[in-house]
């Protein structure tokens, strides 16, 4: 095995220098694999020239031979002609059979695509290290290294997807009546008018598919600065159920479809010896509903994070957004939120949120203040195999008028998740999770009462 040969190569490698150096007049034979050891012991004397001719004349003899590929790989990366490396590197991994090879094969691809500047592929092969990595410790070696290679690349972008069955896709009324308008049913019939609510006025259940994307290029940076250009896009598109198209058989999961992307700036900095950070940032984007324009948006965020002590982290932002409507109302909104994070003695990680918002509008309708309370605990040990996470979250959203009711709308909604991620299952680096979600909204106007129940299946990265 190419690792755990190490020691012998560098043995024989220095027998063969030795005898060469006894009498440097006569030609001196070496078999194939004291030439390998030559070589290698020539890559950890710094002396890639001498290492890339015994590599040479090693696939001269054997094209196949992987070892010699590797070599060539690591003298010509030393050498700096990175271009000839990946294809040394690409012939090792392509000879490579057993998890051993592999994970050797995918280091040296690593090291050479890094050291190109290519950090981005860098690092997916070393996902492809942790995954054929023979032993524990050689995992822990390929992660390692993903992190500092993560660290000095100035690209850093995360995917999400998941699958989301889930019984009100369209956010409808979990009621059977509301009332027409209040006004104008007060006028003609004296009294307001009760209706039944039928299709897609009703929650309608269905499978939600959503991909994200957010990526930024880190243009500057400082030890204590650093200034980013970001991307984000997020997509959900549905399917409805059989009982779905029952309610509303005119209705189709593409009406219900969303997708939204933002360009923005963001400024990191720290404070008192890294204790704390801070961040700005400005962003402009549009969002898209059923598939038609349904509002540009600008915003900005102001926020700032620091360590009381080891177990104890403060969190505080403000931010501000002005939506543009094009298929909904023009909007201003101010949002404040605060949290505190602590790990307590038994371990657990508790989070204590607050936040509160106000919108402005020039539509009476649109406008509301609103205030949430939420908390969060973090399991330090698995349970059946799995990391827990659970959360409890209350919100109030009043709004003063509505064409509703007479006494505006008053919307209170209770919302619960637990997450279980699945560390025990790691493919290239990602684990498995799952996402029970649970929210029930009461308001005072039966069309905006609703429940929802979803299960959210995904994956995350492991490191």
């Amino acid at each position: 095995m190419w690792f755990r040969a190490r020691l012998w190569m560098r043995a024989a490698a220095f027998a063969a220098v030795f005898c060469a150096a006894q009498a440097p007049a006569d030609p001196v034979e070496l078999s194939p694999g004291q030439m390998r050891a030559a070589a290698v012991g020539a890559l950890d004397r710094s002396d890639p020239q001498r290492a890339l001719r015994y590599a040479d004349a090693l696939t001269a003899r054997d094209p196949a031979d992987r070892t010699a590929h590797l070599v060539r790989a690591r003298a010509l990366r030393d050498m700096g002609r990175t271009a000839q490396a990946r294809k040394a590197a690409g012939n090792a991994w392509a000879l490579a059979q057993t998890p051993e090879q592999k994970y050797a094969g995918a280091m040296v691809m690593a090291q050479v695509l890094s050291t190109a500047g290519h950090r981005t592929r860098a690092q997916l092969w070393l996902r492809r290290a942790v995954q054929n990595a023979p032993d524990d410790a050689l995992a822990a070696r390929a992660r390692r290294d993903f992190r500092y290679v993560r660290s000095r690349n100035p690209w850093a972008t995360r995917f999400s997807f998941s699958v989301l069955p889930q019984s009100n896709i369209n956010n409808g009324s979990s009621e059977r009546t509301s009332y027409l308008n209040y006004d104008l049913s007060r006028v003609i019939y004296g009294e307001p008018v009760a209706y039944q609510l039928g299709g897609t006025a009703r929650a309608l259940s269905g499978v939600e598919y959503a991909l994200g994307l957010d990526t930024r290029y880190r243009f500057a940076q400082t030890p204590t600065r650093a200034h980013d250009l970001t991307l984000s896009f997020d997509t959900r598109h549905y399917t409805l159920s059989a009982e779905a198209k029952r309610i509303a058989p005119a209705a189709r999961g593409s009406d219900f479809a969303f997708t939204s992307y933002a360009l923005g700036y963001q400024h990191r900095g720290l404070l008192r010896d890294g204790r704390a950070e801070y961040t700005l940032g400005f962003d402009l984007g549009q969002s898209w509903y059923g598939g038609d324009p349904y509002a540009r948006f600008m915003r900005g965020a102001v926020s700032h994070a620091q360590a009381l002590a080891p177990h104890l982290r403060l969190f505080g932002r403000l931010s501000a957004e002005r939506q543009f409507g094009q298929n909904t109302a023009d909007t201003d909104t101010l949002r404040a939120d605060f949290s505190v994070t602590r790990k307590l003695v038994n371990g657990i990680e508790m989070n204590l949120g607050l936040g509160a918002a106000l919108t402005a509008s020039p539509v009476a309708d649109a406008e509301f203040t609103e205030l949430g309370l939420s908390a969060r605990l973090a399991l330090p040990d698995p349970v059946m195999g799995a990391h827990v996470t659970m959360g409890l979250g209350l919100r109030n959203r009043d709004h003063d008028t509505t064409r509703h009711g007479p006494d505006g709308r008053s919307d209170t909604r209770l919302s619960a998740d637990l997450t279980l991620t699945f560390r025990d299952i790691d493919y290239y680096g990602f684990n498995p999770t799952m996402t029970v979600t649970a929210a029930q909204t009461q308001s005072n106007i039966g069309l905006y009462t609703a429940d929802r129940l979803g299960v959210n299946f995904g994956i995350q990265s492991a490191f």
